[in-house]
């Protein structure tokens, strides 16, 4: 079940409440789990349960999407105001260098944390910020064509499609390889959240400029991309095993940019599998 966490965040111009909601499910070591731009925790929903079964797993809405209230003024939507709220919202869960696994906008974040030795383990999804300027340009554009459709589309349409698979396949293929295997009921609410996202432009805007160009050393990371990703290609994870030299570089064939939904067991593996790595602490 859903729950709203509130806690104060430091601003140059004072202390700040923030709201996140979450939902917690499983035991273990805590796996804190973070979604792309525009989306929202129920995009972690193939994968949950099966990484309930080792893990205290933690599913995150960010600030300014899902039902997270945007972010108060003062705090940034970049990566170290974002990265400065997660530390917080940490602290206050009371989980101590959690496990992190990320997609997209998540991935790029959950590396940050990872270089901030702020978690145990790294699992980063088709990670944003290891970009050309053409593709970050290209990637931006199909973000922004999204978010125009699922704010142009009345909700009844989008009700109406989704509960056909070729309608699915409008709304969902760009993130997708495999969009029949979507729920209808998951496909109008993940619209919606796209549609409301009170975080998305600044969060692109904060996107700009962002190159991921440090290592994370001393933190067991991987880096999964999807064979069929349309948004960030796959030759953007050679890069970022450039950058990281010691993280594990996996391919996830078939997959496209958000793999819970098109292969939940190979993804849940990769992430069960990073947490397991020499490195990363497991409670015995």
């Amino acid at each position: 079940m859903a729950e709203t966490i509130s806690f104060p965040v430091a601003t140059p111009s004072g202390r700040r409440t923030v709201q996140v909601v979450h939902e917690r499910l499983g035991s273990g070591d805590p796996l804190v789990l973070l979604h792309g731009i525009g989306h929202h925790l129920q995009a972690w929903d193939p994968v949950v349960g099966l990484l309930a079964a080792e893990r205290d797993v933690i599913s995150v809405d960010l600030p300014g999407f899902g039902r997270s209230p945007a972010l108060p003024e003062g705090v940034s939507y970049d990566l170290q105001g974002v990265v400065s709220v997660l530390r917080a919202l940490f602290e206050e869960l009371g989980v101590d260098r959690p496990h992190v696994a990320g997609n997209s906008l998540g991935g790029l974040i959950a590396l940050a944390l990872g270089h901030e030795k702020l978690v145990q383990s790294v699992t980063a999804l088709s990670p944003g910020g290891f970009w050309t300027e053409g593709e970050r340009r290209y990637a931006f554009t199909v973000l922004q064509a999204m978010r125009r459709g699922a704010l142009s589309l009345p909700p009844d349409a989008v009700t109406r499609l989704a509960r056909t698979a070729p309608g699915r396949a409008a709304l969902t293929s760009t993130i997708y390889a495999r969009p029949g295997r979507r729920s209808p009921d998951a496909v109008v609410a993940e619209t919606r959240a796209l549609r409301e996202a009170a975080g998305f432009e600044a969060t692109l805007a904060a996107g700009q400029s962002v190159m991921f160009a440090h290592d994370v050393p001393d933190v067991p990371v991987t880096i999964a991309w999807g064979s069929r990703d349309r948004i960030l290609l796959r030759r953007q994870g050679v890069r970022a095993k450039k950058v990281i030299p010691t993280a594990r570089l996996v391919r996830l064939p078939g997959c496209g940019h958000c793999p819970m939904n098109d292969d939940p067991a190979l993804v849940a593996r990769v992430i069960l599998d990073t947490s397991r790595r020499p490195g990363a602490r497991v409670a015995q």
